[in-house]
């Protein structure tokens, strides 16, 4: 039997803002309101559901498989941004591109806090 995942919902000090970060860094289509919801289609029918909150934004890592010619795309926005970036999760590597193999992976937070990574490769072996 196989699962597709078809949405998560990640919660944001402003929806809208982080649906909007989302969608310019990843070079998708422009966000979508869904009720309580502000849509991010990412590939394949996924969409991250945006939500805000009162509460305080318990940081959540989201990881997204990108094309090396989006990771260029996504990568100069971070640079022309001075967005603070790390080679690794730990931010032990600020300002480092991660070079596994013949793949490429950057960490960088969102509007809410949330730490995301672009990657070329897969992370399974």
């Amino acid at each position: 039997m196989s699962a597709a995942l078809d949405h998560m919902i990640v919660f944001a000090r402003d929806r809208d803002t982080s649906a909007a970060f989302l969608a310019d860094m990843l070079g998708a289509p422009a966000p979508t309101r869904a009720g309580h919801f502000t849509q991010v289609v990412v590939d394949h029918g996924l969409t991250v559901d945006f939500m805000n909150t009162a509460e305080r934004v318990a940081m959540q890592h989201y990881a997204f498989l990108v094309s090396d010619a989006q990771f260029d795309e996504s990568f100069a926005k971070i640079i022309e941004r001075q967005q603070p970036y790390w080679a690794d999760p730990y931010r032990r590597r600020p300002n480092e591109v991660n070079r596994i193999g013949d793949g490429r992976l950057v960490y960088f937070e969102d509007p809410s806090g949330h730490f995301l990574e672009i990657r070329t490769r897969p992370s399974r072996v």
